[in-house]
């Protein structure tokens, strides 16, 4: 089994970039943690199972420790809710952009 390498460039750019669209906060609706220490960046889809999405910006999303350990053992379940989460994201920026 491939293991992630905390300092492969490519894994630090991937957590940077995801880090970025979202703002450099928690994703999860409703989440109030401003504390930039406890951000993770969370594969959407597994990184054991997803070898070609491992890298994709699509497959990132930012939570903090909290929510993290909130989907621990059922990450599967909240893939759709991630992946609407983004899209709703996507769309603010949209509309911000044309206001």
């Amino acid at each position: 089994m491939y293991k992630r390498n905390w300092r492969n460039p490519a894994y630090v750019n991937w957590r940077e970039e995801v880090r970025r669209r979202d703002e450099g906060s928690c994703q999860w609706p409703g989440c109030k943690c401003r504390n930039k220490r406890k951000l993770e960046v969370h594969h959407i889809k597994k990184w054991s199972n997803h070898p070609s999405s491992r890298y994709t910006l699509a497959n990132g999303i930012t939570l903090c420790k909290e929510c993290h350990k909130k989907i621990k053992g059922s990450e599967e379940n909240y893939e759709e809710f991630f992946y609407k989460i983004l899209e709703w994201q996507m769309l603010n920026k949209i509309k911000r952009y044309n206001e």
